[in-house]
């Protein structure tokens, strides 16, 4: 019982020192998870918990960017409630998969979000090109909704990557800020993680424990990473991560 909490805690102190200099902290922090015992639903849905703590407390960092954007109320409430009936339906899929059909899935949802992971930094580059072209394209609602909502369904049932797929999908809402994109980001994955928590919180299907273990750990090395990151480059983290990832994917595979 120590050497798991003694685990989850340096991992997700890890993670969340990952996660504020280059992201994809997750990658870790879900493996830990499985490595601990903890099936692999319950470890996905542990996670989840865990990482809301982080993206609450990247959304109050963000506060400023809403206020802002008074202009775009009708767009932030019409995401807002497709991620959250997004993170219902993800939730209630994951809920209604036999375990044994969930833990094959696994190694295939750690490559997808470790892909997403190693091709986010040009989508990023190309994302703030396009924040400075007076010539961007924005697509309708009509378009850009139902995108969200398939985006929140696969946050609420694994959200490894969902970040980067939303921020992709708002640079083509007519936001003009990659800060302001980033602060909708970062609100709407909170949304989808409650409205899954809550579901898997009905489902007893949270440890709670090592959730909160995880979060305090996650908190503690965001709040480190703002040194560290001026003593690492965000490359170096970036190559951990991927490193990281791609073995446990391999690892999982195998397994």
């Amino acid at each position: 019982m120590l050497d798991s909490i003694f685990l989850l805690f340096t991992t997700s102190l890890i993670a969340g020192i990952v996660n504020g200099v280059a992201g994809g902290g997750g990658l870790i922090a879900f493996p830990a998870l499985l490595i601990s015992g903890i099936p692999s639903i319950n470890a996905n849905a542990t996670n989840a918990t865990a990482l809301w703590f982080g993206t609450v407390s990247s959304t109050i960092a963000y506060r400023h960017e809403f206020t802002n954007q008074s202009n775009q109320r009708k767009l932030l409430l019409l995401l807002s409630c497709f991620s959250v009936i997004g993170g219902i339906l993800g939730s209630y899929l994951l809920l209604h998969t036999s375990p044994a059909k969930f833990s094959a899935l696994v190694p295939y949802l750690m490559l997808i979000a470790t892909l997403l992971f190693i091709f986010s930094q040009p989508l990023i580059k190309f994302l703030n090109k396009r924040s400075q072209d007076s010539q961007k394209i924005r697509l309708p609602l009509t378009i850009i909704l139902p995108l969200q909502l398939i985006i929140a369904t696969y946050g609420g049932y694994f959200g490894g990557g969902s970040g980067i797929l939303m921020l992709a999908l708002l640079n083509f809402t007519g936001l003009q800020n990659i800060h302001t994109v980033n602060a909708y980001k970062c609100w709407l994955a909170t949304c989808i993680n409650a409205a899954a928590i809550i579901h898997f919180t009905i489902a007893h299907k949270i440890f709670w424990l090592e959730a909160l273990i995880m979060a305090l750990g996650a908190i503690i090395g965001a709040y480190s990473s703002a040194y560290l990151a001026r003593k690492l480059h965000p490359l170096w983290i970036r190559s951990f991560i991927i490193g990281v990832s791609l073995s446990m994917t391999c690892y999982f595979f195998i397994q």
